[in-house]
């Protein structure tokens, strides 16, 4: 077993003083990439935010981005970390034997390479074996029965219900002025497909379903139709939000769980970590790169449309179907990527041990401030760029 060296703690970059709101885009949002145990990393990211004074107006969501995201809109401003921190320290708790205490963790954190190795390991063993409470427990399996869609699966994810109930004001997050838009795959169809609260009603369902991963997870049943993870076709939900309508000038944070990037495996456990890492990270940089293409053109086709007559742009149906797709809008993406304490191995997305959901959250409030000591990113880019990404995590 590889054994992983604990992270060098890093300084807290200054905090920096904001835009005024003049220089601000009219829209922000926090696009969550899907990562399991990972996401709480997701949740440091956006205490920093919460604590820069940086409210984002549109959360988009994969899996357990999506469940962040729910955690997010579905409570009020002032308790919103608060409740990312409530749920967190459920679901990093076994289901049947007791919890890392908050003293045991300082203790593993300072140890050395091969115990921290033998912790991720059996936190990693305890949520196969127990599940963790108030997400997921093992299901009762007979090898001779025909269960249907919604038990073919693992693991019963009811607790996860329970917990998005009780945890989520569902009328806020359907009413409360955030646009909420989480990703899963049609069973079916095999299409990727967004529920919007500004399209339908959002409830538990819609949440759980962007995190149905199989065959871990049961499909989950919406209006006849069952669903799985996002993930499977796309684990960034970042082109929902580049390719809204109507466009808007944008700050965009996204936030990824797996790195593109990464070493040559040399085990067979670092093959299969590594397939992760390139399954999951669902290609954000060619997306960042075609839309920054697609909005240069969009751009250059406004520019062409001002050289046409008026009289001609308005009776010529070709000149009024370019006007529908040109755009002048402008969009900053801020791109922040987990490559600290996720390398824990190929279990590093269901190992929800509390020493490990504490690192990640720890590395999202680090990174997202590194982020923020560049106040310049948040404002619109100028000139002819139309498009700009800042890599926040740059190794």
């Amino acid at each position: 077993m590889a054994a992983r060296r604990p992270p060098a703690k890093r300084a807290k970059p200054a905090a920096q003083p904001l835009p005024p709101p003049s220089r601000r885009p009219e829209r922000t949002a926090l696009v969550l990439q899907g990562g399991g145990a990972l996401g709480a990393y997701q949740a440091g990211v956006y205490q920093g935010l919460d604590e820069a004074g940086i409210a984002p107006d549109w959360l988009a969501g994969i899996s357990i981005g999506a469940f962040n995201t729910a955690i997010i809109a579905g409570n009020p401003p002032q308790r919103r970390v608060e409740a990312l921190r409530e749920f967190w320290d459920t679901i990093s708790q076994p289901t049947l034997l007791p919890a890392t205490t908050l003293g045991q963790e300082a203790r593993w954190a300072g140890l050395g390479e091969e115990p921290r190795a033998w912790l991720d390991t059996w936190e990693a063993w305890r949520a196969l074996i127990e599940g963790q409470r108030g997400f997921y427990r093992p299901r009762a399996w007979d090898p001779m029965a025909a269960p249907g869609p919604q038990g073919a699966s693992w693991y019963d994810t009811a607790p996860m219900i329970a917990t998005l109930e009780r945890m989520v004001d569902f009328d806020r997050l359907n009413e409360g002025g955030i646009r909420v838009s989480v990703g899963a795959v049609n069973v079916r169809t095999g299409n990727l497909e967004y529920f919007d609260n500004s399209r339908m009603r959002l409830d538990a369902r819609h949440i759980l379903a962007s995190g149905a991963l199989p065959p871990a997870f049961p499909a989950v049943e919406i209006d006849g139709e069952f669903y799985w993870d996002g993930g499977l076709v796309s684990n960034t939900p970042l082109s929902q939000v580049l390719a809204s309508e109507p466009r808007r000038d944008t700050l965009v944070f996204q936030v990824d769980l797996w790195s593109a990037q990464g070493e040559l495996p040399q085990n067979l456990l670092d093959v299969a970590e590594r397939q992760k890492e390139i399954q999951y990270s669902s290609r954000t940089r060619l997306i960042t790169d075609t839309q920054r293409v697609f909005q240069h053109y969009r751009r250059l086709l406004r520019e062409l449309l001002e050289e046409i007559p008026e009289d001609v742009r308005r009776h010529n149906p070709w000149a009024q179907h370019a006007a529908e797709l040109a755009c002048d809008r402008r969009y900053s993406v801020i791109h922040l990527i987990y490559r600290e304490r996720a390398r824990i191995g190929h279990f590093k997305d269901y190992q929800f041990g509390r020493v490990a959901m504490r690192e990640h959250w720890l590395s999202g409030q680090a990174d997202i401030a590194r982020a923020l000591a560049h106040p310049e990113w948040l404002e619109l880019p100028t000139g002819e760029a139309a498009f700009v990404s800042h890599d926040a995590t740059a190794s």
